[in-house]
């Protein structure tokens, strides 16, 4: 008697050809596929989200440093009260909010225009804050004048700070604009105001405008560039010498 054999059938994607099954995804093959509703078949519905528009990124990092920044302002009134003689400049002086700033745009902007927007932003926030928390301590402070001037001064040490993260002379620019500021108020302490104030902070402050200007100066390529660096250094911190000696003649006593 012969022997009669079957072949196996093959086997086919999962749920093909066999009745009542469905393919994964939700839809039965086959030439006229049809769309089933997950829900019909128990398999787990998948919520598709919209993709964020990129400024609503760049909105909540500019809102972050704002927000840190308001509440540095409000303990920098309390730090005028609280620390010693030797570091109470730190508390008064452009320089106590000019490299905490620095630092927040560095670390979370990405892109000058977002810098800018930040650096802006987390000055005036410093000035606010520095009001209300002079306020509770039963100090009348008008935050007007400091916010014009941070709102231009802001987003100049914003693109600075961003600076530092690029090459060539974005970062030999953004090393002489910061390292020119430090620089230049710590002279002014120890020169203009050096009678009424301790100048260990000065020094410090000189000193930190150093050490970026040195970072800087290591990092910058073609090295022809720490010429640069080093020469705006010089202009910035003149300017801004001169800038704080002019600026209680024309603001406070004009």
């Amino acid at each position: 008697m012969a022997r009669t054999t079957r072949r196996a059938p093959r086997p086919g994607p999962a749920g093909a050809g066999v009745p009542g099954m469905v393919a994964p995804g939700g839809v039965v093959p086959g030439a006229h596929a049809v769309p089933v509703d997950a829900r019909a078949t128990g398999a787990p519905s998948v919520l598709v989200r919209a993709p964020r528009h990129p400024w609503f990124s760049a909105a909540r990092r500019i809102l972050l440093v704002a927000a840190v920044a308001f509440v540095l302002g409000g303990l920098t009134s309390w730090g005028q009260l609280l620390l010693p003689p030797e570091t109470a400049s730190l508390a008064n002086s452009a320089g106590g909010w000019t490299i905490p700033t620095a630092i927040l745009v560095l670390l979370l902007a990405r892109g000058y225009p977002e810098a800018a927007i930040a650096g802006g932003a987390g000055f005036i926030a410093l000035t606010l804050g520095y009001g209300v928390a002079s306020g509770w301590r039963g100090i009348a402070f008008d935050p007007t004048t400091w916010a014009i001037v941070g709102a231009f001064a802001g987003p100049v040490i914003g693109c600075a700070a961003h600076a530092l993260r690029r090459r060539g002379m974005q970062l030999a620019l953004g090393t002489s604009v910061l390292a020119g500021v430090l620089i230049g108020e710590g002279i002014y302490g120890l020169t203009v105001v050096a009678d009424t104030t301790s100048p260990a902070w000065w020094w410090m402050q000189v000193a930190t405008g150093a050490i970026v200007l040195v970072v800087g100066a290591l990092r910058v390529r073609p090295w022809g560039l720490v010429l640069v660096a080093l020469t705006g250094t010089v202009l910035v911190a003149g300017l801004f010498w001169s800038a704080f000696v002019l600026l209680p003649i024309l603001v406070f006593r004009g």
